[in-house]
């Protein structure tokens, strides 16, 4: 009796340990796919979006030509806000310096989409100043500020989430020193 008892027990430990082998083994090929197949599926995956000088900037180079008359002579700042949004919070301290620094000299353009009645008024207030394709394109992409030369439509650059105050000075002192 002893002995079948611990033949038993042998098989029935051996039996457990292939299951949780196989079934380890499964999960693991399973949720751990190679980053070359991610890689393939998606072509952002393994690489950080933001780790460029300037991320966005491939994604539209104008917003559909020339701006409306009264942005023309000083670039245009334009800032997708929303209030319920980390980004935009985190963005805010520098977007309130450019303000200062650059107060007469640029245009500052704030696309407000917090809800659907302050979307609907950004909505209206891009197409006036000719913005309508730039806020289609953006306007779920909160946190996003570009600086658009308004003679062309065309983007100067783009970024989403980037407190870095130099990365827009920089751009703001070329395009006004070319005016």
């Amino acid at each position: 009796m002893y002995k079948s008892s611990t033949l038993w027990l042998s098989l029935c430990l051996s039996s457990l340990v292939m299951t949780v082998s196989l079934v380890a083994g499964t999960s693991a090929r399973t949720f751990a796919t190679p980053n070359e197949e991610i890689s393939q599926l998606n072509a952002c995956a393994g690489k950080n979006p933001c780790a460029s000088a300037n991320p966005c900037a491939g994604k539209q180079e104008n917003v559909g030509g020339p701006l409306a008359r009264k942005l023309q002579g000083k670039p245009v700042v334009v800032d997708i806000y929303a209030s319920w949004c980390s980004a935009c919070k985190n963005i805010a301290p520098t977007m309130s310096e450019l303000k200062e620094e650059y107060a007469g000299k640029a245009h500052f353009v704030v696309l407000d989409v917090s809800d659907k009645s302050k979307a609907a008024e950004s909505a209206r207030q891009a197409r006036e100043l000719g913005l309508s394709r730039f806020f289609e394109a953006n306007k779920s992409q909160t946190g996003m500020v570009a600086i658009i030369d308004p003679d062309t439509g065309n983007l100067l650059i783009q970024h989403r989430n980037n407190a870095n105050k130099s990365a827009y000075t920089s751009v703001l002192n070329s395009a006004l020193s070319q005016k």
